[in-house]
């Protein structure tokens, strides 16, 4: 999983080429924040911002496909609604945004291979998150969508979210990682209280080389539609696995296909509890625990007391023979969200995690430097990411 294998299957960990493409564009109200923030459009009350974000879950979807075509479930791709929901809402909490939030889904499927019943399913999926997530006190809402048969350009199907928030600019949550941060890091696995079962921690990054380094070739013989025919030979499902298989006492298409957690709950009762006291809040999304360097400056973010492996990433690195190196800047590694904060805010954040069921600990500190660098310490290695 060296870059050259990465770029020949059309995929970049840190998508560099759009970071250039966008580069020139405005930054918005608070060009540091991990979201672009607009200025109130519709009220034009400048005591407030609009925050609008868009987002899929990726190639995940071939993988329910897969999973679907094995077992004939549909009921798989209610994870995939939540995958694209979340790659949203979570993001958008990292600048303050926990509601009311307002929906809205774009959904491309080949109907040659995707049925209806399908597409009832992500839309079920999408009730059914939108539900749970009202229980617990955060305001989410569907404005509906478009679904359009687009075969010609989309192999199976494309599950998308664009998502909108308004919100007090008093509120939002501006990145501003300072020296003497510690960083309070939360696991992407385990079952949170508002789980309904194992989450592998696996999110939706990274699918493409999981699907292909893990699932043997019986997924291209008998699936062709299931991957860009483009993939050199030898880079399409090279994997030994099974989805009906297991690993670590967990079924294989399970640790694959477990939906993103939302952090969003946790994150609501934090901003609620420590107003203005919270000096970032990161979701190691694209380029996982590399993606801090764009928010740094000229600081050292030491990562030294890492959140436990959990077995979906020991199953994607035994089967692609991948680095460290390169496994941290592919995958959250078991630690998707990061609060940096003050060292006497960290005890009480992380009780906080805690009573949602989710493992949490203090993961490392941030130290002045010469340039922005991340400094990760993991199972005797010491990796270092620069810019």
């Amino acid at each position: 999983m060296n870059e050259s294998r990465y770029d020949q299957r059309g995929v970049s960990p840190d998508k560099r080429e759009v970071h250039r493409a966008i580069r020139g564009l405005d930054k918005g109200l608070f060009p540091n924040a991990f979201c672009k923030i607009l200025p109130d459009l519709a009220a034009a009350d400048p005591d407030y911002c609009n925050v609008m974000h868009a987002d899929t879950a990726g190639t995940k979807t071939s993988l329910a496909y897969l999973d679907w075509k094995e077992r004939g479930d549909a009921t798989v791709f209610r994870g995939i609604a939540r995958d694209a929901i979340v790659m949203n809402i979570d993001d958008m909490a990292c600048v303050g945004a926990t509601g009311p939030i307002i929906l809205s889904s774009t959904i491309g499927r080949n109907k040659h291979k995707i049925p209806g019943e399908i597409i009832a399913e992500v839309i079920a999926g999408t009730t059914e998150f939108i539900e749970r997530m009202q229980a617990l006190g955060i305001e989410i809402v569907s404005a509906g969508g478009e679904t359009a048969d687009v075969g010609d350009i989309v192999r199976t199907i494309d599950v998308g979210y664009t998502a909108f928030a308004r919100l007090a600019r008093k509120n939002v949550q501006d990145i501003r990682i300072r020296a003497g941060n510690v960083i309070v890091g939360l696991a992407s696995y385990g079952q949170a209280s508002y789980e309904e079962t194992y989450n592998s921690g696996i999110a939706s990054n990274g699918l493409t080389s999981a699907r292909h380094d893990v699932l043997s070739s019986f997924y291209a013989e008998n699936y062709p539609e299931a991957y860009d025919p483009d993939i050199p030979e030898g880079l399409a499902f090279c994997g030994s696995r099974r989805l009906s298989g297991d690993f670590e006492g967990h079924r294989i298409g399970d640790l694959l296909l477990s939906p993103t957690r939302t952090f969003l709950p946790v994150v609501k009762k934090v901003l609620e509890s420590f107003p203005g006291r919270v000096d970032a809040i990161l979701h190691n999304t694209g380029g996982a625990h590399s993606k801090v360097l764009k928010f740094c400056g000229n600081l050292r973010v030491v990562k030294d007391k890492l959140l436990p492996v959990p077995p979906v990433f020991r199953l994607i690195q035994e089967e692609s023979g991948a680095s460290l190196r390169e496994m941290f800047q592919v995958f959250n590694m078991g630690t998707r969200l990061e609060f940096y904060v003050e060292e006497t805010l960290a005890p009480e954040l992380i009780e906080i995690a805690r009573s949602f069921h989710i493992d949490a600990q203090v993961i490392g500190h941030v130290e002045d430097a010469e340039k922005a660098e991340v400094v990760l310490h993991h199972d005797g290695e010491i990796i270092n990411y620069h810019l």
